[in-house]
């Protein structure tokens, strides 16, 4: 047992440290917790009640029922790491990564390190460098970061999205940040999208109908 918990620990953190690298909010700590706490609950399945069925006659034993309330209740760690701001959303890619390492830790738990280790190497692979390879699969390959400074009077996203879309742009990130006020005491907000065009000649015709709206003060 003690072997089992040290592998979980070694295989959740080793993942978690990635994570911890790039500054997520459920970094090596989380992983490695969630991972030994997840074999631990394995083991208390398998071991746990062993005096107990030796004793009695006709116990049914099923060393499942403990792993399946880990699986779903993972789920309520995992939607606390995902962050909405805005338009935009991240911290998914960690929540799927807190549910992998549940299951490492469970794997582990029953004494299937082989298997384990091969996921926590395809895990690794997936988070360090498939993001590149996710990248060289788009379409597109003009990247572009388009920020508009609106005023107070802006309350939808729709119309600036729209116009982005008419132009057949790939959309892949939005945000809004409040800027602070001015001299004047003018309230701003900052929009920025990440685009990708197939034509970058498209770049100055959506400038030019996102300036032409009443709130929208700079397009750069």
């Amino acid at each position: 047992m003690t072997y089992r918990i040290f592998i979980a620990a070694l295989l959740c953190g080793g993942i978690g440290l990635e994570r911890e690298i790039k500054k997520h909010p459920a970094g090596f700590r989380t992983h490695l917790l969630v991972g030994v706490g997840s074999c631990l609950m394995m083991l208390l399945s398998l071991y746990g009640f062993q005096d107990y069925i030796d004793s009695q006659n006709n116990i049914r034993f099923d060393p499942g029922r403990i792993p399946a309330y880990v699986i779903s209740g993972i789920g309520f760690l995992g939607t606390g790491t995902i962050l909405v701001k805005g338009a935009t959303v991240s911290g998914l890619t960690t929540a799927a990564s807190i549910w992998v390492v549940a299951g490492i830790g469970l794997i582990v738990g029953v004494g299937m390190i082989a298997p384990a280790v091969l996921t926590t190497i395809v895990v690794l692979l997936s988070l360090i460098f498939f993001k590149k390879f996710e990248r060289k699969l788009r379409l597109t390959n003009e990247e572009y970061i388009l920020t508009v400074i609106v005023d107070k009077k802006f309350n939808q996203l729709n119309e600036i999205l729209k116009i982005v879309e008419e132009e057949g742009v790939s959309l892949r990130d939005v945000s809004i940040e409040d800027l602070p006020a001015s001299e004047n005491g003018i309230v701003q907000k900052k929009v920025t999208m990440e685009v990708y065009f197939d034509d970058s000649s498209i770049l100055a015709a959506i400038q030019s109908k996102i300036s032409s709206l009443d709130y929208v003060q700079k397009v750069s």
